[in-house]
């Protein structure tokens, strides 16, 4: 018996435990998403319903970053106001891409947007400390702030994967925050993003139901834990686990 053609139930259990993963993954050192779409494609699930499913699925593991940074979100909910257009315009069109696109297409360029998301979030440390050096004077800044927000919504809407480091390069390019005003800002845009494509994924796309559930569950409760984890689970450690994911699947995937 093969992974994809086990009983319901160890698939349930396998869908929970990885949501219980991407849920602390999320809360400790984001990539969430690195562990329940390559879950549910061993499982045998489509790329695109994949994808849909795990874009619901993972939506309560968001719910840890926005209480461990309320302080620093709380100064910036204009900006955060002035953002929602572009946040929601960008996932709109992306989640039409993805859901009146060929599937057989999206499928060929999975490997491709897995891989390059994988290198993103391995080197979002060094991406990280470099933008945060930068100087942020610039006179078009906020003009580029929408624009790339309104990009990057786009790419969490068609696919997801890495979205919160993408967010935060924007962020970093663009304003002249500390890092934790700036991982504040890219919790609620992550929300609101991956909630937008919820809804109309819901909607819209073919769920997995059955795995949708688990992944709820498992990510609302893995979120808590990884709010318990943060100090004594190294980042760094998650990272690297996260990442030996990212680069399997894609290896995977292409051959």
């Amino acid at each position: 018996m093969t992974i994809a053609t086990m009983a319901l139930a160890w698939r349930l259990i396998l869908y929970l435990f990885a949501g219980i993963a991407a849920g602390i993954s999320n809360g400790i050192a984001g990539g969430g998403t690195f562990i329940t779409f390559p879950t549910m494609m061993a499982l045998g699930v489509p790329a695109l319903q994949a994808n849909v499913s795990s874009s619901v699925g993972v939506l309560p593991s968001y719910i840890g970053g926005l209480r461990r940074f309320r302080h620093q979100i709380a100064p910036r909910m204009k900006l955060i106001r002035q953002l929602i257009p572009a946040s929601l315009l960008g996932t709109g069109l992306g989640a039409a891409l993805l859901l009146w696109g060929n599937p057989s297409q999206f499928r060929s360029v999975v490997p491709w947007l897995i891989g390059g998301a994988t290198l993103v979030f391995a080197a979002s440390p060094w991406i990280t400390k470099r933008l945060g050096a930068m100087d942020h004077h610039h006179p078009g800044r906020l003009r580029s702030l929408h624009v790339g927000i309104f990009v990057v919504a786009i790419y969490g809407g068609y696919f997801g994967a890495g979205l919160g480091i993408m967010l935060l390069a924007v962020l970093a390019l663009t304003l002249n925050d500390d890092i934790h005003t700036m991982q504040g800002l890219r919790s609620v845009l992550s929300t609101i993003i991956n909630l937008v494509a919820a809804i109309i994924f819901v909607f819209r796309g073919h769920l997995v139901m059955g795995a949708v559930l688990m992944l709820l569950v498992g990510t609302l409760l893995g979120g808590w834990l990884g709010t318990l984890l943060i100090e004594r689970l190294s980042p760094t450690t998650v990272r690297v686990l996260i990442v030996l994911v990212g680069v399997v699947t894609t290896v995977r995937l292409a051959v």
